[in-house]
């Protein structure tokens, strides 16, 4: 589990595509943080948003494999990852602070920024996505972008509207996005359990109505 705050903005040093052109398998060499010096084989790190396994690493970089499912989620491919920018968390230990919500690092979709404005230092983002997440958004809900924790400021007509104050700019790629970038969605985790809990008292509750 993560926290959605992030602790490192790194480069993508190299992505190259291991098998098929398509749905196949891409390794990342990422930058390692100074301050990464705690990590092993097998962590897990929230890579803009994405729980990844360390798969290899040495003092300046870190090895992660990309699954078909990961690529399909996400529409990253080798050649988008390729000198990006990404978020980096490590993920939590018991008794650590949340200082942002629960993370699961487990995207479930992938929004459209719509609009940016810049109003004196913060800047407001409207993101379109997908309906089907519609249900689990509203105002002052949280949600993962970008693997960053971030407060709804408003939600209406599938645009999900979010206001990044200067350190989010400074600490995470959020500052980069463009009208038309991507970014990856991942919804909060006790929505996801509320609405799964009453969709299934209301599919009971039709079966015994039966």
């Amino acid at each position: 589990m993560f926290s959605g705050i992030i602790e490192a903005r790194a480069r993508v040093v190299t992505a190259t595509q291991k098998s098929g052109p398509k749905n196949g398998l891409v390794q990342i060499l990422v930058e390692r943080p100074a301050d990464f010096n705690d990590i092993r084989l097998g962590d897990s790190i929230a890579t803009n948003g994405v729980c990844l396994t360390v798969e290899a690493f040495d003092e300046k970089t870190m090895q992660f494999a990309l699954g078909a499912e990961t690529l399909n989620v996400t529409g990253w491919s080798a050649e988008s990852l390729n000198q990006s920018h990404v978020n980096l968390e490590r993920s939590m230990r018991l008794g650590d602070r949340i200082h942002g919500h629960l993370v699961s690092g487990h995207v479930d979709a992938i929004g459209k920024v719509k609009r940016i404005e810049n109003a004196g230092g913060s800047v407001f983002i409207d993101v379109d996505v997908p309906p089907q997440l519609a249900p689990y958004i509203w105002k002052k809900g949280s949600w993962a972008m970008n693997g960053v924790s971030l407060t709804v400021n408003s939600a209406e007509n599938n645009v999900v509207q979010v206001c990044l104050i200067p350190e989010t700019l400074k600490r995470t790629n959020l500052g980069e996005l463009k009208v038309g970038s991507s970014v990856t969605i991942e919804i909060d985790t006790v929505a996801r359990g509320l609405i799964h809990a009453l969709k299934s008292q209301m599919a009971e509750a039709t079966k015994s109505r039966a």
